[in-house]
């Protein structure tokens, strides 16, 4: 019978993911941002040794240049798996899935990177489901032979570029409640859907990252988004200890989406990104739980200007497009 099942990092660790390959038996598709992790890396090349068909997308470079991928690429080569660039039709290629044996699939919010697997907070959902599993492959393949991939308005998945509607959608679905967690907050339609959720009496919970963690191409819409969103009275939150890496929305405690996806136009419009709604009890319950443990262990991010000046400390010359008076020090 079809299921869905979570996995939460760091908690339940790189086991479940390493099982999976483990049972590998036919196929092996991964499609990656950042495969870095020694433990990984072996799992995918044994699975290359046992006779399993491995195939491996990553993506090529970030747009600063950086080529993460390179060593295992070269690793991934020596060992005979077919490894590909991510399709070229795309600014990046964030998405983060695994499918094994046509059978089941991971969509997740984690780099095959270290840090993600002990040190973030992130998410994987596991689908058995038909329709799911085949949207991956479909994708997958239509990336590797750089064909276009249509999933249409009834795919069952979230893809990118898109996504925006269905997003926005989740939210103005939602009736008393919404956790969100992301990274960066900048797409202007979906911050305006959650100043409308939150003026209509939505009860929003939102955690983010610290600016000073943003780029600098990034802070002054990751800074204005949230900003507004707390000038309308949204909760935002910056958890304690772990890094927050996980992209995850959750609605009245029955609905969630799971995936890849920053909440800015560049993840919607530019890169391929994947996420699953899902609505089964135990995935949402463990979700509903994560939420409120990550909550209670959060600071309130302090986003009055005062506030911004001392996380962006080392960053003054960024700080000051950000268009907010820097005091002047008394003389002596």
């Amino acid at each position: 019978m079809p299921s869905r099942s979570l996995v939460v990092l760091p908690e339940d660790s790189v086991k479940p993911i390493l099982d999976a390959i483990g049972t590998a038996s036919k196929s092996l598709r991964v499609k990656m941002f950042i495969f870095s992790d020694p433990a990984l890396l072996k799992a995918v090349i044994a699975a290359q040794r046992r006779g399993v068909k491995v195939r491996v997308m990553l993506n090529s470079a970030r747009r600063s240049g950086a080529a993460d991928n390179d060593d295992t690429r070269k690793k991934l080569a020596r060992a005979g798996i077919e490894v590909a660039e991510g399709n070229p039709e795309f600014d990046l290629t964030h998405e983060k899935s695994m499918v094994v044996d046509d059978a089941t699939a991971f969509v997740k919010s984690l780099n095959w990177a270290t840090r993600n697997l002990t040190g973030t907070r992130d998410y994987a959902v596991v689908t058995s489901h038909g329709r799911e599993v085949r949207e991956i492959v479909e994708c997958f393949e239509a990336d590797w032979h750089r064909q276009r991939f249509g999933p249409g308005a009834d795919a069952h998945l979230i893809w990118c570029p898109g996504g925006r509607e269905r997003i926005s959608r989740f939210i103005d679905a939602a009736r008393r409640t919404l956790f969100v967690q992301n990274e960066r907050y900048q797409d202007p339609i979906i911050i305006e859907r959650m100043v409308r959720a939150a003026r209509r009496g939505l009860k929003l919970h939102v955690m983010a990252r610290p600016p000073h963690t943003l780029k600098k191409d990034k802070l002054l819409e990751g800074v204005g988004g949230l900003r507004i969103l707390e000038d309308v009275g949204v909760k935002i939150h910056k958890l304690k200890q772990l890094r927050l890496h996980g992209k995850m929305l959750l609605a009245d405690g029955v609905a969630s989406i799971v995936g890849s996806i920053n909440l800015a136009p560049g993840s919607l419009d530019g890169r391929r990104e994947l996420a699953i709604e899902v609505r089964d009890d135990e995935v949402v319950e463990r979700l509903q739980t994560i939420a409120h443990h990550d909550w209670k262990h959060s600071h309130p991010l302090d986003l009055s200007d005062e506030g911004l000046l001392a996380d962006l400390e080392d960053r003054a010359e960024d700080a000051q497009k950000l268009a907010i008076a820097v005091p002047r020090q008394r003389e002596e």
